[in-house]
């Protein structure tokens, strides 16, 4: 083993560390876990083909810019390039784990020395209130799975849950009286998420065709209930639930691409566009900054411009 592997080693080993911590620390799900491995192995391996002599005291600036250098012109198999978006991620988790090492007392680069690729604003995609009822009423109900999809549409519409916080749901976890009930999000960041009767309604029917004693609150009901079979292997997936969707989206003949994420926008533009406040919006989707939450007021501003020219700038033709 050469030297240079040796030395890249300490990077790889504080990478690591860094990944426990979010793990252990911070509570960060799996795929963003996945994620932050992702870039920062994409920077281990740099550092390989750069024959990089230094430990990670020795990341310096012109490392960085070789760096972005390599994002920038790296292609996949099918000759794309990196998005902007993309290269940002990398660039976060790098920070974020420079970050990390200042806190630690290693002396480094200053995390603030990496500035994030200018991208084009967020653009949010969200369903209109007819293509939304038209997706909830998709589901045929003469069969348990449908009433179950029914029940996933409304719940997800009514709460704007993410698909990984809908399927870790418990039937204990749910008040069905009260119609609310507890969530721990991105970060462990702990919510109280509300039903609206029409989604609790919806949630009781199909739990009272449920036969089985499984503790999931959204089950798969294909092949054998067998009694034996633990909770999590019944446990309905997130892949599941995206395919579910899709499969409706077709059914109803809907263009748009449709998934969870999108129901959520949906249920944060419906709730903007009805009057509720920035903050309200951000608590009930379990933002942990204002600034993510804002992403939906450009919707918003151009549903209040487009009321405006509609009901009051006819510049006098009448």
């Amino acid at each position: 083993m050469s030297a240079s592997e040796n030395i890249t080693s300490d990077v790889e080993k504080k990478a690591l560390e860094f990944l426990e911590y979010l793990e252990v620390e911070k509570g960060y799900s799996p795929l963003t876990l996945r994620n932050y491995r992702h870039y920062l192995n994409r920077f281990s391996k740099f550092l390989k083909n750069e024959n990089f002599k230094g430990d990670v005291s020795d990341i310096d600036s012109e490392t960085v810019r070789k760096y972005r250098i390599f994002l920038s012109r790296l292609v996949n198999k099918n000759g794309d390039s990196l998005s902007r978006k993309t290269q940002g991620y990398h660039a976060i988790a790098l920070r974020s784990f420079l970050r990390w090492l200042t806190k630690r007392d290693f002396d480094v680069l200053s995390p603030d020395k990496i500035d994030l690729p200018k991208i084009s604003d967020r653009q949010v995609k969200f369903l209109s209130g007819e293509k939304v009822d038209r997706l909830l009423n998709a589901p045929s109900l003469s069969k348990i799975n449908g009433k179950r999809d029914k029940a996933i549409l409304e719940v997800l519409y009514s709460t704007g849950l993410r698909v990984s916080e809908l399927v870790g749901l418990n039937r204990d976890n749910i008040d069905l009286k009260t119609r609310e009930f507890g969530v721990v999000g991105k970060g462990g960041k702990s919510r109280v998420v509300f039903l609206s009767q029409r989604a609790a309604d919806w949630l009781q029917k199909y739990l009272d065709v449920r036969e089985d004693h499984f503790k999931p609150l959204f089950v798969r009901h294909s092949g054998k209930m067998d009694p034996s079979i633990a909770d999590n292997k019944m446990r309905l997936s997130a892949r599941s639930v995206q395919r579910m969707i899709k499969k409706y989206k077709k059914k109803i003949g809907i263009t748009e691409d449709v998934t969870p994420h999108v129901l959520r926008h949906s249920f944060a533009t419906d709730l903007l566009m009805a009057g509720a406040d920035l903050r309200s919006v951000q608590e009930m989707l379990g933002h942990k900054n204002i600034q993510t939450t804002q992403i939906y007021t450009h919707v918003t501003h151009k549903h209040l411009k487009d009321v405006h020219r509609a009901f009051h700038d006819k510049g006098g033709k009448e």
